[in-house]
């Protein structure tokens, strides 16, 4: 059974008001069958539509074909791994799935050190802007991000985080101030991000005043 790591507010985007919500570890089956029963209807929906409008695949949401059980059965069992949602409304809002032991961070002054390395991360699609034309709650991915970060300073990495961005989230990313590192021909050409010390308490110092 997962277990509830913090107490966090989310955003309802229509009105400004504040939530609860919860971030948990693990991804559970509840998270799976939200993912399949409440997520998947939703993505399917925006793929029919699409097609029928005869947009370019290009244009589609780049993660349409992710399948986070198949992602979960690939990551049991694995001591590098470690899986969080959020919760609010009785349904899962977000999920994101790291590894703490197998990157090493690129930018210079940190070349070589330890790093969370964030594999996943995704809101649901009621959150989002390509799936809704007017999406639920606001700050999913953000809190994910801190998430990330607390998980390094707790295994005393000092904050630092880096990830490959899917060229559709490279904006998000460049606004919580991670450093772009460029295409990485070693990863299917996406742009790896990576965040230092002094940019995850700076990020955090945001988050706090906004």
């Amino acid at each position: 059974m997962s277990s509830i790591i913090e107490r966090v507010p989310l955003i309802v985007r229509a009105t400004g008001d504040e939530i609860d919500a919860e971030i948990r570890h693990p991804i559970e089956e509840s998270n799976l069958h939200d993912w399949e029963t409440k997520w998947k209807p939703i993505v399917e929906a925006t793929e029919k539509r699409l097609r029928a409008q005869g947009i370019p695949r290009a244009q589609w949401p780049q993660d349409l074909h992710w399948d986070w059980r198949k992602k979960m059965t690939d990551m049991r069992g694995l001591l590098s791994g470690a899986t969080f949602t959020i919760e609010c409304e009785k349904a899962t809002q977000g999920m994101m799935a790291v590894n703490v032991s197998n990157a090493r961070a690129r930018i210079e002054q940190q070349n070589g050190q330890h790093l969370v390395y964030v594999e996943y991360l995704e809101a649901a699609p009621w959150n989002r802007k390509d799936h809704m034309a007017a999406p639920r709650f606001r700050g999913v991915g953000s809190i994910l991000i801190i998430t990330a970060i607390a998980l390094s300073r707790s295994e005393d990495f000092k904050g630092r985080i880096g990830l490959h961005s899917l060229p559709q989230a490279d904006e998000f990313y460049t606004r919580c101030g991670m450093t772009d590192l460029g295409a990485d021909p070693k990863y299917y050409n996406l742009r790896y991000f990576e965040m230092t010390p002094e940019q995850a308490t700076k990020f955090l110092e945001g988050k706090e005043k906004s």
